[in-house]
């Protein structure tokens, strides 16, 4: 889908007749975050409820930048798709995600809907984001690991973060002894699970490192390789090698 590729007119028309008062005609223009856009009142308001509908209902102060033009304080990227459904019913076919949030923002639940439709949107939403929110304190977890890595990383090109992942309760009470040992050793271990759902290990370590990598890290792992630890542990306890430069 092509975005606008430079300024269009975008300000609200008025037209004046001969006699009478003066007739405010349907065509506006927009202000999106710096990007400008050029539609009308019927089409912004094509979804009841919808926060567009709202900004543009005649009972609200209108936010104008200083050309005149109605502001509105988002990303101006990709609110071009927004506008082409509300014109068409035409979906995006690139940039899902960031359509998706944008539709979000504005309440125009026909299009969240049929974007939470599409493989993008399906599979980060319902199929890991579901399972996501069955490993207990996983986001804290996350949280626990960056601080970790970062405590590490004074006058050091790298750091790492121990991990351990148990699926099942079983895998729990056999890492018991480990996580003993580590413990009066000293080492910080971040444990997950265990968790009720499909997804292995190997699924959720690809998550951890994926929503690590989210927020700017270079981020691998690999299996601890530690010689003390035993071999019936070689499957629970993983590196997370974090590079800084």
């Amino acid at each position: 889908m092509s975005l606008p590729s430079g300024p269009r007119s975008l300000r609200l028309h008025r037209a004046s007749p001969p006699a009478g008062p003066p007739v405010v005609s349907p065509v506006v223009e927009l202000n999106v975050g710096g990007e400008l856009y050029t539609t009308t009142v019927s089409t912004l308001r094509k979804v009841p409820g919808s926060k567009l509908a709202e900004m543009f209902s005649s009972s609200t102060k209108a936010c104008l930048d200083a050309e005149g033009r109605f502001f509105i304080d988002r990303p101006g990227t990709y609110f071009g798709p927004v506008l082409d459904y509300l014109r068409s019913e035409q979906l995006p076919t690139q940039h899902i995600p960031e359509v998706y949030r944008e539709a979000q923002f504005y309440e125009i639940k026909p299009l969240v809907k049929l974007l939470e439709d599409t493989p993008q949107i399906f599979g980060e939403q319902v199929a890991r984001k579901q399972f996501l929110l069955r490993v207990p304190a996983y986001s804290e977890n996350l949280e626990l690991m960056v601080r970790l890595a970062r405590a590490e990383a004074v006058a050091a090109r790298s750091s790492t973060v121990l991990v351990c992942m148990v699926r099942t309760e079983e895998d729990a009470a056999q890492c018991a002894e480990a996580l003993r040992v580590f413990e009066f050793e000293k080492k910080s271990v971040v444990k997950f699970g265990p968790w009720k759902a499909a997804p292995q290990v190997k699924d959720l370590l690809d998550c951890v490192k994926m929503d690590i990598a989210a927020q700017g890290y270079q981020v691998y792992y690999e299996h601890y390789s530690e010689r003390t630890l035993r071999a019936k542990y070689f499957n629970y306890f993983y590196t997370f090698l974090f590079i800084w430069w």
